[in-house]
Order: structure tokens, then sequence, then C-alpha cells
């Protein structure tokens, strides 16, 4: 396989071999230390805009299956992994992952060595850099250091939905609410998640004004996850402000962040971010820990809250906060990812309680 090499912006450099499309892909270099679920994770558009690093070694023994990818699109600008698995095996594989990636324009890299990779950056802190088939190191080094921040880009313009639409797949035959969830970046499987619940969903734009959510005349509203730094969200946190206390509002990652902000809290930009599938959470309310998959670089501060809300989920491994709600209106935000697929699945029930939310709304209404 013809040669590929990733350029740090500090300076490293990893040669390995190509096993995607030629060319080359700039962006944000994280890491992932889940086992499993690769395909879900390069069709999460949180990812936009990254170079994702997955830490199992092996990586695409299963194959691929279009039933699970979370988005339309491989989302992250490039991957880089230890070793492609040369073959795939699973009764539902439909290819393997190098043609995967080859045939959507996907530029990786494997043999490299990537726990050196994650040391340096769970030391140093996330960076830029590029994957390149294309120049030598001096070459994509200078053009790495010469590349915008991804801080100051609003990434999730550049994944939300293009216009509004309803969610048709596995539809409630008779729904019993009408949500209207807010795409930052969403995951399929929160609308799936949804719509067992009975729930029908309209999916709107990012962009979207709390007057054009609230004429839907909807039950509830989730605010999705999605990329990016949440202090380029100035519009959406004023939107926010707008429908908290005017319907039930669920907010998951980005979303928690947009409605924490919205709250009167800061963000902040984590080290090297959290992103894994196996993250301790503790429910400060019942004392509950929960193992969670998370996947976001930026965290709430929660000091500035308004006295009407509080922490309500704790980080076990770094104190940082992963939720919050209202004491007197019916509103509800994490940081991590109940809809994670393919797992863990201990946080799901958080959807039921989004569903009682708008249960206990409508009953007394």
């Amino acid at each position: 396989m013809p040669s590929a090499r990733l350029v740090l912006a500090d300076g490293s450099v990893f040669e390995g071999r190509s096993v995607g499309a030629p060319g080359r892909a700039d962006g944000e270099v994280v890491f992932n230390t889940s086992m499993t679920g690769y395909q879900e994770m390069l069709t999460d558009p949180s990812y936009a805009g990254q170079l994702l690093v997955l830490t199992y070694p092996m990586i695409g023994n299963y194959g691929v299956d279009a039933a699970v990818e979370e988005s339309d699109r491989i989302q992250p600008r490039g991957l880089i992994v230890r070793e492609v698995a040369p073959y795939a095996s699973h009764l539902r594989s439909a290819g393997d992952l190098g043609g995967f990636l080859a045939e959507r324009g996907i530029v990786a890299i494997d043999g490299v060595d990537t726990r050196a990779i994650t040391r340096r950056i769970r030391r140093e802190g996330v960076m830029l850099g590029t994957i390149t088939t294309e120049e030598d190191g001096d070459e994509a080094l200078q053009r790495v250091r010469a590349l915008p921040s991804y801080d100051n880009v609003d990434w999730a313009a550049q994944v939300t939905t293009a216009a509004p639409y309803e969610w048709a797949h596995e539809a409630a035959a008779t729904p019993k609410f009408r949500v209207a969830l807010i795409d930052g970046g969403v995951k399929r499987n929160i609308m799936r998640s949804l719509a067992v619940r009975g729930c029908a969903i309209s999916v709107l734009p990012v962009d979207v004004a709390a007057a054009a959510v609230l004429a839907l005349r909807p039950d509830g509203v989730v605010w999705s996850p999605g990329p990016g730094d949440p202090q380029v969200q100035t519009q959406q946190v004023a939107e926010a402000r707008q429908l908290i206390g005017a319907v039930p509002l669920f907010g998951i990652c980005l979303g928690h962040q947009v409605i924490a902000r919205a709250l009167g809290a800061g963000t902040f930009k984590l080290p090297f971010g959290h992103r894994g599938g196996n993250h301790p959470v503790r429910d400060e309310r019942s004392g509950a820990v929960t193992i969670t998959a998370q996947n976001h670089g930026y965290a709430v501060a929660p000091e500035g809250l308004t006295e009407s809300a509080e922490v309500s989920h704790v980080n076990l491994n770094d104190g940082t906060v992963e939720g919050i709600v209202m004491r007197d209106e019916p509103v509800m935000a994490i940081q991590y990812h109940s809809e994670a697929s393919p797992g863990p699945l201990d946080s799901m029930g958080m959807f039921d309680r989004f569903v009682e939310m708008m249960s206990n709304v409508s009953s007394g209404r």
C-alpha cells in the first residue's frame, strides 16, 4: 500500500500506510478509547473538522454495515489507527473498512504507534495535524502551522440539516408526543430512541428561531449534540433562553452546553476531551453511577448558573459537569450520550425522563 504520514503541529511525524483515499486531510487530532463502534464514530457529526485516532489496536474486523451509520456521510476529516483488519467477518458486513474509506474519499493511515500519539495528546493537549500521502514532513508541518484554529469555526452550522424534515423511520403508528429536534449535529439513534417512545419528530436547522420552534406547538424540544466550541453559538444561546419555561427542554452534549450558557454558566476547552465508552458519571440526586459514552472537547463551568438551576451529574474521573436541571422548569441537559450505539446503554433512561417531563406538562395543561 502507498505510504502516508501523520504530522502534528508540535513537529511530530509518524510514518505509516495509506488505507483510504490518497491526498491529505487536516484537522484537530483527537482520540477515542472505545473498543467497538468505529462506523458509528466515523459517521458521528461531532467529529466534524477532526482527525480521529482510535486507540484499540485492530479496527475493521467486523466490516461495515449501512444500518449502523449515524449520519449520511463520514464526518471526521481523516482516520488514524494502529492496524486495519486485513479482512472482515460478520454476517451483516457489506464490505471492508479500507474500501469504505476509499469509496467516500477519506484519507486514513495505519501502521502508526497510536499509543505514542495518544500519550502525546494527553500530555500536550489536542493539536492540529494532517494525514498526507503527498508531502514530506517539513512541507506538511509548515501547512499545519498555518491552519486556522479549530475553536474559531462554527462547525455546527456545517453539519446541520439544510431544511426542516420529519423523521419517518421507525415512526410510532400513533405518536403520543410531538418533539422539535434542533440539529446541531444530530445522531440518528437520538431519533430512533425518541420514536420508539411514541414521539413524532420534526428536525430543524441549528439556527432556527425560538418563535419558529414554538409555532410547531411541540410537546418538547431536544437540542442535539454537535461539534465545535459552544462559545461561538451566541445566537443559539439567545434562542435557548426563549425556549426555557415555554416547553420541556432536553439538551445532549452541545445542546447541554448551549442550555447551560443560556442559564448563565460558562464553558471551557478540555485538554484532550472525553471520547470513549467507559466514562463513569454520578447522579447527584440519587448517588447512582452509570458508565457512559462521551464525545466532547468542551465542558460546562457551573459558576454563574442561575439559582433556579443545579448540577445534576458529575464525571467521576475529573469532576467536570455532566448534567444540569432546573428546579422550577421542565429543563434537563446531559453532557454524555444517552443514545450511544453500540453503547453502553446504562443511561438510555434519560429519554424516559424526557418523555415523563412532556407527559407531566401535557397532563397539567
